[in-house]
């Protein structure tokens, strides 16, 4: 079943027509880590929003009567305004990418459950369609990993149209609005499905793509933490089902951070070996020396001289 003729609730079609009105009306926002978003919300005068970018994206307080009484509307019906006397707020975000916007959690994402979206974001979709365009012939089914908002999932979609595009969640909040915003899109293609890592999906896929959590996060937060001592459960556990799960020809596009310890990379290290016994061909490639800096501060860091972003390309041979 896809995105398309998938059934939806009341509440989830209420939020996508918001999503189809915010689309037509032209809504753009690009969301920003949580440390900018912060600061960004802290500056004087930005304590309440003044547009609907304030209310949607940076997730400000508003006064009633700020927004249009459909929007309003739409929100209410879609379980997506929160009201506390004359001030409201949004309990969900609204970011674009491609063209296409996405709904996800509201700033801060601080509940276990949160679907994030960010710069990895879109970093992710662009390493998927850098390998996508450099593929000698389009695939036939592809998969993201921990889709969260679906927004990679879409992007794949709207590149590769005959490709069945499945995404699949371990989190079903990340399931539902990955859900909505496939429908939002139009991407007929795309299935949604809740999953661990591949195992709610059979077969073999010709591409597989994922920016899963790779941050060490004490709290065990699903969107954040990674897994292990340095966050790498997860990235290597997606690499050890794309060994099993790659058709012959097929790719693993995996994005992940990594934080590097007297200048080596223990996820480099720990890949490569998991690697060496396989037939896949792989590269590997540091994208961005050094992000999230302000976690360096936290004990769960104090190992690690900076944390780095970086992308794993594997093929199976034809």
């Amino acid at each position: 079943m896809t995105a398309a003729t998938e059934t939806l609730s009341q509440r989830d079609t209420a939020l996508r027509q918001l999503g189809v009105a915010l689309k037509s009306a032209g809504y753009e926002f690009t969301t920003v880590t949580p440390a900018t978003h912060e600061r960004i919300n802290h500056r004087p005068g930005n304590d309440r929003a003044g547009s609907l970018r304030d209310v949607l994206g940076w997730s400000r307080p508003f006064d009633a009567g700020l927004l249009p009484d459909d929007i309003v509307t739409l929100m209410d019906a879609a379980g997506v305004l929160g009201r506390d006397g004359d001030v409201w707020r949004s309990l969900v975000r609204c970011s674009t990418y491609g063209g296409e916007l996405f709904f996800h959690s509201a700033f801060p994402p601080s509940a276990p459950e949160s679907v994030f979206f960010g710069p990895d974001t879109h970093r992710t979709a662009d390493a998927a369609l850098a390998h996508l365009r450099a593929l000698p012939r389009q695939p036939r089914r592809v998969v993201e990993v921990g889709c969260g908002s679906g927004a990679v999932a879409v992007t794949i979609a709207k590149h590769a149209p005959q490709a069945e595009v499945v995404a699949v969640d371990i989190n079903p909040a990340a399931v539902r609005f990955a859900r909505i915003n496939a429908a939002i899109a139009g991407t007929r293609r795309v299935e949604v499905r809740h999953s661990d890592l591949l195992d709610g999906v059979d077969g073999t896929f010709d591409l597989i793509v994922s920016n899963p959590p790779f941050m060490i996060d004490p709290e065990g937060r699903i969107y954040r933490d990674g897994g292990g001592p340095h966050g790498h459960d997860l990235p290597l556990s997606i690499l050890g089902a794309a060994v099993l799960r790659l058709a012959a020809g097929g790719s693993l596009v995996l994005f992940s951070g990594t934080g590097i310890v007297d200048g080596e990379d223990p996820l480099l290290a720990t890949a490569a070996h998991r690697l060496a016994d396989t037939d896949l061909r792989w590269t590997y490639r540091e994208i961005d020396p050094d992000v999230y800096s302000e976690n360096l501060d936290s004990p769960a860091y104090a190992h690690a001289e900076r944390i780095a972003l970086a992308v794993l390309t594997a093929t199976r041979p034809s």
